[in-house]
Protein backbone atom coordinates (compact mmCIF):
# COMPACT_ATOMS: atom_id res chain seq x y z
CA UNK A 1 0.00 0.00 0.00
CA UNK A 2 1.42 3.38 -0.99
CA UNK A 3 1.67 6.25 1.51
CA UNK A 4 -1.11 8.05 -0.36
CA UNK A 5 -3.37 4.98 -0.13
CA UNK A 6 -2.58 4.72 3.59
CA UNK A 7 -3.43 8.38 4.04
CA UNK A 8 -6.72 8.01 2.15
CA UNK A 9 -7.67 5.04 4.31
CA UNK A 10 -6.78 6.93 7.48
CA UNK A 11 -8.88 9.88 6.34
CA UNK A 12 -11.86 7.65 5.59
CA UNK A 13 -11.61 5.98 9.01
CA UNK A 14 -11.30 9.32 10.77
CA UNK A 15 -14.33 10.75 9.01
CA UNK A 16 -16.36 7.62 9.78
CA UNK A 17 -15.80 7.83 13.54
CA UNK A 18 -18.86 8.57 15.69
CA UNK A 19 -19.30 12.31 15.99
CA UNK A 20 -17.31 13.09 12.86
CA UNK A 21 -20.49 14.34 11.20
CA UNK A 22 -20.73 16.97 13.93
CA UNK A 23 -17.50 18.67 12.81
CA UNK A 24 -18.23 22.12 11.52
CA UNK A 25 -16.38 24.88 9.72
CA UNK A 26 -17.51 28.39 10.61
CA UNK A 27 -16.06 31.36 8.73
CA UNK A 28 -16.55 34.93 9.89
CA UNK A 29 -16.00 37.58 7.22
CA UNK A 30 -18.10 40.74 6.87
CA UNK A 31 -19.93 40.70 3.56
CA UNK A 32 -19.33 36.97 2.98
CA UNK A 33 -22.64 35.22 2.28
CA UNK A 34 -21.51 31.65 1.55
CA UNK A 35 -18.65 30.98 3.99
CA UNK A 36 -15.75 31.03 1.52
CA UNK A 37 -13.98 34.02 3.18
CA UNK A 38 -14.57 36.23 0.13
CA UNK A 39 -16.96 39.19 0.63
CA UNK A 40 -19.98 39.07 -1.67
CA UNK A 41 -21.25 42.58 -0.89
CA UNK A 42 -19.21 45.82 -0.88
CA UNK A 43 -17.14 46.16 2.26
CA UNK A 44 -13.81 47.46 0.92
CA UNK A 45 -12.99 51.12 0.75
CA UNK A 46 -12.47 52.04 -2.91
CA UNK A 47 -10.83 55.46 -3.39
CA UNK A 48 -13.08 57.80 -5.32
CA UNK A 49 -16.11 55.47 -5.15
CA UNK A 50 -18.64 56.75 -2.57
CA UNK A 51 -20.82 53.66 -3.08
CA UNK A 52 -18.11 51.29 -1.85
CA UNK A 53 -17.94 49.91 1.67
CA UNK A 54 -16.97 52.07 4.60
CA UNK A 55 -14.55 49.58 6.16
CA UNK A 56 -11.21 48.31 4.88
CA UNK A 57 -11.92 44.58 5.26
CA UNK A 58 -9.65 41.67 4.38
CA UNK A 59 -10.47 38.01 4.95
CA UNK A 60 -8.52 34.77 4.66
CA UNK A 61 -9.11 31.13 5.55
CA UNK A 62 -6.26 28.80 6.52
CA UNK A 63 -6.32 25.06 7.17
CA UNK A 64 -3.88 23.39 9.55
CA UNK A 65 -2.93 19.76 9.04
CA UNK A 66 -0.15 17.56 7.66
CA UNK A 67 1.40 16.75 4.30
CA UNK A 68 4.64 16.12 2.42
CA UNK A 69 7.18 18.24 0.54
CA UNK A 70 9.98 17.32 -1.88
CA UNK A 71 13.53 18.09 -0.83
CA UNK A 72 16.06 19.12 -3.47
CA UNK A 73 17.80 15.74 -3.32
CA UNK A 74 14.53 13.91 -4.06
CA UNK A 75 13.52 12.89 -0.54
CA UNK A 76 9.84 13.26 0.31
CA UNK A 77 9.61 14.79 3.79
CA UNK A 78 6.63 14.55 6.17
CA UNK A 79 5.44 17.92 7.50
CA UNK A 80 2.83 19.77 9.51
CA UNK A 81 1.64 23.03 8.01
CA UNK A 82 -0.99 25.51 6.88
CA UNK A 83 -2.78 25.67 3.53
CA UNK A 84 -4.92 28.36 1.92
CA UNK A 85 -8.64 27.58 1.95
CA UNK A 86 -9.78 31.07 0.89
CA UNK A 87 -12.47 30.70 -1.76
CA UNK A 88 -13.30 27.12 -0.73
CA UNK A 89 -16.95 26.62 0.34
CA UNK A 90 -17.19 25.88 4.04
CA UNK A 91 -18.82 22.47 3.53
CA UNK A 92 -15.84 21.15 1.53
CA UNK A 93 -12.96 22.65 3.52
CA UNK A 94 -12.29 19.50 5.57
CA UNK A 95 -11.98 17.44 2.38
CA UNK A 96 -9.78 19.92 0.53
CA UNK A 97 -7.52 20.46 3.55
CA UNK A 98 -6.51 16.82 4.10
CA UNK A 99 -2.78 16.29 3.42
CA UNK A 100 -2.63 19.77 1.87
CA UNK A 101 -0.06 21.36 4.22
CA UNK A 102 2.18 23.87 2.43
CA UNK A 103 5.74 24.83 3.28
CA UNK A 104 6.30 27.58 3.78
CA UNK A 105 2.81 28.59 4.83
CA UNK A 106 0.95 30.90 2.41
CA UNK A 107 2.16 34.50 2.44
CA UNK A 108 -0.17 36.95 4.16
CA UNK A 109 0.10 40.38 2.51
CA UNK A 110 -2.00 43.21 3.98
CA UNK A 111 -2.36 46.99 3.92
CA UNK A 112 -2.04 49.35 6.85
CA UNK A 113 -5.56 50.10 8.08
CA UNK A 114 -7.00 46.70 7.15
CA UNK A 115 -9.38 44.94 9.48
CA UNK A 116 -8.20 41.38 8.96
CA UNK A 117 -10.44 38.39 9.64
CA UNK A 118 -8.37 35.18 9.59
CA UNK A 119 -10.21 31.90 10.04
CA UNK A 120 -8.17 28.85 11.03
CA UNK A 121 -9.67 25.38 10.61
CA UNK A 122 -7.89 22.35 12.10
CA UNK A 123 -8.45 19.47 9.65
CA UNK A 124 -6.35 16.99 11.66
CA UNK A 125 -3.24 14.92 11.00
CA UNK A 126 -4.13 12.23 8.47
CA UNK A 127 -0.85 10.32 8.76
CA UNK A 128 -0.90 10.48 12.57
CA UNK A 129 -4.49 9.63 13.59
CA UNK A 130 -3.16 8.91 17.08
CA UNK A 131 -2.42 12.61 17.59
CA UNK A 132 -5.08 15.19 18.43
CA UNK A 133 -2.91 18.29 18.34
CA UNK A 134 -4.66 21.64 18.48
CA UNK A 135 -3.19 24.53 16.46
CA UNK A 136 -3.08 28.31 16.57
CA UNK A 137 -1.86 31.27 14.54
CA UNK A 138 0.63 33.56 16.29
CA UNK A 139 1.61 36.82 14.57
CA UNK A 140 5.23 36.88 15.67
CA UNK A 141 6.43 40.36 16.53
CA UNK A 142 3.09 42.04 15.83
CA UNK A 143 1.70 44.17 18.68
CA UNK A 144 -1.67 42.43 19.00
CA UNK A 145 -4.01 44.41 21.21
CA UNK A 146 -5.98 41.36 22.39
CA UNK A 147 -4.33 38.37 24.06
CA UNK A 148 -7.16 36.06 23.04
CA UNK A 149 -6.10 36.35 19.40
CA UNK A 150 -2.35 36.10 20.07
CA UNK A 151 -2.12 32.34 19.52
CA UNK A 152 -0.05 31.60 22.63
CA UNK A 153 -2.09 28.77 24.21
CA UNK A 154 -1.39 29.89 27.77
CA UNK A 155 -3.41 33.07 27.27
CA UNK A 156 -5.54 32.49 24.17
CA UNK A 157 -7.61 29.90 22.32
CA UNK A 158 -6.24 26.81 20.56
CA UNK A 159 -8.31 25.16 17.82
CA UNK A 160 -9.07 21.45 18.14
CA UNK A 161 -9.52 19.07 15.23
CA UNK A 162 -12.68 19.65 13.22
CA UNK A 163 -13.09 23.15 14.62
CA UNK A 164 -12.58 26.71 13.42
CA UNK A 165 -11.75 30.05 14.98
CA UNK A 166 -11.71 33.46 13.34
CA UNK A 167 -8.94 35.79 14.50
CA UNK A 168 -9.43 39.54 14.26
CA UNK A 169 -6.54 41.95 13.74
CA UNK A 170 -6.34 45.70 13.33
CA UNK A 171 -3.40 46.13 10.97
CA UNK A 172 -2.19 49.51 12.12
CA UNK A 173 1.56 48.90 11.90
CA UNK A 174 3.40 48.37 8.59
CA UNK A 175 6.44 46.15 8.33
CA UNK A 176 7.77 42.63 7.85
CA UNK A 177 6.51 40.05 10.33
CA UNK A 178 6.06 36.27 10.56
CA UNK A 179 3.41 33.84 11.75
CA UNK A 180 3.50 30.32 13.14
CA UNK A 181 1.67 27.80 15.29
CA UNK A 182 2.46 28.36 18.97
CA UNK A 183 1.15 25.02 20.29
CA UNK A 184 4.07 22.74 21.19
CA UNK A 185 6.02 25.39 19.34
CA UNK A 186 9.39 23.66 18.97
CA UNK A 187 7.80 20.58 17.42
CA UNK A 188 5.22 22.29 15.24
CA UNK A 189 7.68 24.90 13.96
CA UNK A 190 10.34 22.29 13.17
CA UNK A 191 7.64 20.35 11.34
CA UNK A 192 6.87 23.33 9.10
CA UNK A 193 4.11 25.55 10.52
CA UNK A 194 5.87 28.79 9.51
CA UNK A 195 4.91 31.65 7.20
CA UNK A 196 5.62 35.25 6.26
CA UNK A 197 3.42 38.25 6.91
CA UNK A 198 3.95 41.80 5.75
CA UNK A 199 1.91 44.97 5.94
CA UNK A 200 2.23 47.68 3.29
CA UNK A 201 2.27 51.29 4.59
CA UNK A 202 -0.36 53.96 4.01
CA UNK A 203 2.32 55.96 2.18
CA UNK A 204 1.93 53.58 -0.79
CA UNK A 205 0.33 55.31 -3.74
CA UNK A 206 1.75 58.73 -2.86
CA UNK A 207 4.72 59.69 -5.03
CA UNK A 208 7.99 60.60 -3.34
CA UNK A 209 11.25 61.42 -5.10
CA UNK A 210 14.42 59.92 -3.65
CA UNK A 211 17.89 60.24 -5.22
CA UNK A 212 16.41 61.53 -8.46
CA UNK A 213 13.78 58.81 -8.87
CA UNK A 214 10.08 58.82 -8.08
CA UNK A 215 8.52 55.91 -6.19
CA UNK A 216 4.97 55.06 -5.14
CA UNK A 217 5.72 51.82 -3.27
CA UNK A 218 7.54 51.91 0.06
CA UNK A 219 8.58 49.52 2.80
CA UNK A 220 7.56 51.97 5.54
CA UNK A 221 6.01 55.39 6.07
CA UNK A 222 9.39 57.06 5.71
CA UNK A 223 8.17 60.51 4.64
CA UNK A 224 11.10 61.02 2.28
CA UNK A 225 10.88 58.12 -0.17
CA UNK A 226 14.08 56.48 1.15
CA UNK A 227 12.43 53.04 1.39
CA UNK A 228 10.97 53.29 -2.10
CA UNK A 229 11.25 50.17 -4.26
CA UNK A 230 10.13 48.73 -7.58
CA UNK A 231 9.82 45.00 -6.78
CA UNK A 232 9.59 43.12 -3.49
CA UNK A 233 10.31 39.53 -2.47
CA UNK A 234 9.82 37.61 0.75
CA UNK A 235 12.63 35.21 1.70
CA UNK A 236 11.93 32.85 4.60
CA UNK A 237 15.14 31.22 5.82
CA UNK A 238 14.86 27.86 7.54
CA UNK A 239 15.88 24.23 7.70
CA UNK A 240 14.65 20.75 8.57
CA UNK A 241 16.07 17.87 10.60
CA UNK A 242 15.14 14.79 8.52
CA UNK A 243 15.55 12.44 11.50
CA UNK A 244 12.99 14.47 13.44
CA UNK A 245 10.49 14.41 10.56
CA UNK A 246 11.05 10.68 9.93
CA UNK A 247 10.56 9.92 13.63
CA UNK A 248 7.27 11.77 13.54
CA UNK A 249 5.75 9.81 10.68
CA UNK A 250 7.19 6.54 12.02
CA UNK A 251 5.64 7.17 15.45
CA UNK A 252 8.98 7.18 17.24
CA UNK A 253 10.25 9.36 20.12
CA UNK A 254 11.14 12.80 18.79
CA UNK A 255 14.86 13.67 19.11
CA UNK A 256 14.48 17.18 20.54
CA UNK A 257 17.85 17.20 22.32
CA UNK A 258 19.68 15.95 19.21
CA UNK A 259 17.91 18.17 16.70
CA UNK A 260 20.32 18.88 13.83
CA UNK A 261 19.02 20.44 10.62
CA UNK A 262 20.67 19.24 7.43
CA UNK A 263 18.19 20.59 4.86
CA UNK A 264 18.76 24.38 4.70
CA UNK A 265 16.15 26.15 2.57
CA UNK A 266 14.81 29.46 1.30
CA UNK A 267 11.03 29.54 1.03
CA UNK A 268 10.86 25.81 1.64
CA UNK A 269 13.30 24.80 -1.11
CA UNK A 270 16.98 23.97 -1.42
CA UNK A 271 19.06 25.05 -4.42
CA UNK A 272 18.57 24.47 -7.36
CA UNK A 273 14.83 24.15 -6.66
CA UNK A 274 14.91 27.69 -5.26
CA UNK A 275 15.23 29.18 -8.75
CA UNK A 276 12.28 27.34 -10.29
CA UNK A 277 9.86 30.24 -10.91
CA UNK A 278 6.70 28.21 -10.41
CA UNK A 279 5.45 25.79 -7.78
CA UNK A 280 7.24 22.45 -7.56
CA UNK A 281 4.07 20.61 -8.54
CA UNK A 282 2.22 17.74 -6.94
CA UNK A 283 3.97 15.68 -4.28
CA UNK A 284 3.47 11.97 -4.99
CA UNK A 285 2.94 11.04 -1.32
CA UNK A 286 0.27 13.66 -0.59
CA UNK A 287 -1.26 14.33 -3.99
CA UNK A 288 -1.04 18.06 -3.20
CA UNK A 289 0.85 21.06 -4.56
CA UNK A 290 2.67 21.90 -1.34
CA UNK A 291 5.64 24.12 -2.35
CA UNK A 292 4.26 27.13 -4.17
CA UNK A 293 6.62 30.00 -3.30
CA UNK A 294 9.65 30.49 -5.51
CA UNK A 295 12.85 32.20 -4.33
CA UNK A 296 13.94 33.42 -7.77
CA UNK A 297 14.43 37.22 -7.74
CA UNK A 298 14.17 39.22 -10.97
CA UNK A 299 14.47 42.95 -11.69
CA UNK A 300 15.41 45.31 -14.48
CA UNK A 301 18.63 47.31 -14.31
CA UNK A 302 18.03 50.53 -12.41
CA UNK A 303 15.27 49.16 -10.22
CA UNK A 304 15.36 48.89 -6.44
CA UNK A 305 14.63 45.49 -4.95
CA UNK A 306 13.10 45.14 -1.47
CA UNK A 307 13.98 41.84 0.22
CA UNK A 308 11.88 40.94 3.26
CA UNK A 309 14.15 38.42 5.00
CA UNK A 310 12.85 36.41 7.96
CA UNK A 311 14.00 33.47 10.07
CA UNK A 312 11.66 31.43 12.29
CA UNK A 313 13.96 28.44 12.58
CA UNK A 314 14.25 26.85 16.02
CA UNK A 315 17.86 25.68 15.68
CA UNK A 316 20.08 28.11 13.75
CA UNK A 317 21.11 31.64 12.96
CA UNK A 318 21.77 32.24 9.26
CA UNK A 319 24.02 34.74 7.50
CA UNK A 320 23.16 35.57 3.89
CA UNK A 321 24.87 37.85 1.41
CA UNK A 322 24.96 38.73 -2.28
CA UNK A 323 28.28 38.84 -4.10
CA UNK A 324 28.47 41.88 -6.39
CA UNK A 325 25.29 43.68 -5.31
CA UNK A 326 25.06 46.42 -2.65
CA UNK A 327 22.77 45.64 0.29
CA UNK A 328 21.26 48.40 2.43
CA UNK A 329 19.43 47.48 5.63
CA UNK A 330 16.56 49.95 6.23
CA UNK A 331 14.62 48.16 8.96
CA UNK A 332 15.01 45.45 11.57
CA UNK A 333 12.26 43.77 13.57
CA UNK A 334 9.60 45.67 11.60
CA UNK A 335 11.07 48.98 12.78
CA UNK A 336 12.47 51.63 10.47
CA UNK A 337 16.10 52.35 11.38
CA UNK A 338 15.84 55.97 12.50
CA UNK A 339 17.41 57.94 15.32
CA UNK A 340 15.49 60.01 17.90
CA UNK A 341 15.90 63.15 15.77
CA UNK A 342 14.58 61.41 12.64
CA UNK A 343 17.97 60.76 11.06
CA UNK A 344 18.16 57.69 8.84
CA UNK A 345 20.34 54.98 10.37
CA UNK A 346 20.30 52.74 7.31
CA UNK A 347 23.56 50.93 6.68
CA UNK A 348 25.22 49.18 3.77
CA UNK A 349 26.56 45.70 4.29
CA UNK A 350 27.84 42.64 2.47
CA UNK A 351 25.77 40.23 4.57
CA UNK A 352 22.96 40.03 7.11
CA UNK A 353 22.82 37.63 10.07
CA UNK A 354 19.26 36.67 10.95
CA UNK A 355 18.44 34.94 14.22
CA UNK A 356 15.33 32.93 15.02
CA UNK A 357 12.32 35.23 15.15
CA UNK A 358 14.10 38.13 13.44
CA UNK A 359 13.20 40.10 10.31
CA UNK A 360 15.27 42.43 8.14
CA UNK A 361 14.21 44.73 5.31
CA UNK A 362 17.02 45.03 2.77
CA UNK A 363 17.08 47.20 -0.37
CA UNK A 364 19.31 46.40 -3.34
CA UNK A 365 19.79 49.27 -5.81
CA UNK A 366 20.71 48.01 -9.29
CA UNK A 367 21.48 51.35 -10.95
CA UNK A 368 25.24 50.91 -10.91
CA UNK A 369 25.52 47.16 -11.48
CA UNK A 370 25.84 45.15 -14.66
CA UNK A 371 22.96 43.00 -15.90
CA UNK A 372 23.45 39.31 -15.21
CA UNK A 373 22.86 36.57 -12.67
CA UNK A 374 23.96 37.05 -9.06
CA UNK A 375 23.70 34.65 -6.15
CA UNK A 376 22.17 35.23 -2.74
CA UNK A 377 23.53 32.53 -0.46
CA UNK A 378 24.45 31.71 3.08
CA UNK A 379 28.03 32.37 4.10
CA UNK A 380 27.67 29.46 6.53
CA UNK A 381 29.14 27.21 3.86
CA UNK A 382 28.06 23.97 5.53
CA UNK A 383 24.46 25.07 4.82
CA UNK A 384 25.15 24.95 1.07
CA UNK A 385 24.00 21.35 0.87
CA UNK A 386 20.85 19.27 0.65
CA UNK A 387 21.50 16.83 3.50
CA UNK A 388 24.36 14.64 2.16
CA UNK A 389 24.26 16.22 -1.31
CA UNK A 390 26.68 19.12 -1.81
CA UNK A 391 26.26 22.24 -3.97
CA UNK A 392 22.72 23.12 -2.90
CA UNK A 393 20.92 24.31 0.19
CA UNK A 394 20.37 27.94 1.17
CA UNK A 395 21.05 29.71 -2.10
CA UNK A 396 19.03 31.41 -4.84
CA UNK A 397 19.62 33.64 -7.85
CA UNK A 398 19.00 37.31 -8.58
CA UNK A 399 18.53 38.00 -12.28
CA UNK A 400 19.14 41.60 -13.37
CA UNK A 401 17.77 42.16 -16.86
CA UNK A 402 19.14 44.88 -19.20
Amino acid sequence: MTPFQRSSLAAAIALALPGASMAAVTVQCPGDLNGDAIPDVPVYKVPGDPSSGERQIRCMHLNSGDGFIDMADGKSQYTFGFSDATGVPADTVLDVGLLAAEFPAPDIVLEEGDEFYLTLTNVGLVMRPDLFDPHTVHFHGYPNASAIYDGVPDASIAINQGSSLTYYYNMYQPGTFMYHCHVEATEHMQMGMLGQLWVHPKQNGTAHTYQGRSYNKFAYNDGDGSTGYDVEYGLQLGSFDPDFHDASINVQPLPFANMRDTYPMINGRGYPDTVIPTSLGVNTDSGADSQKISSLITANKGERILLRITNLNVTNYYTVGVAGLPMEVVAQGARLLRGPTGKNLYYKTASVTVGGGEAYDVIIDTRDVDPGTYHLYTTNLYFLSNDQEDFGGMMTEIEINP
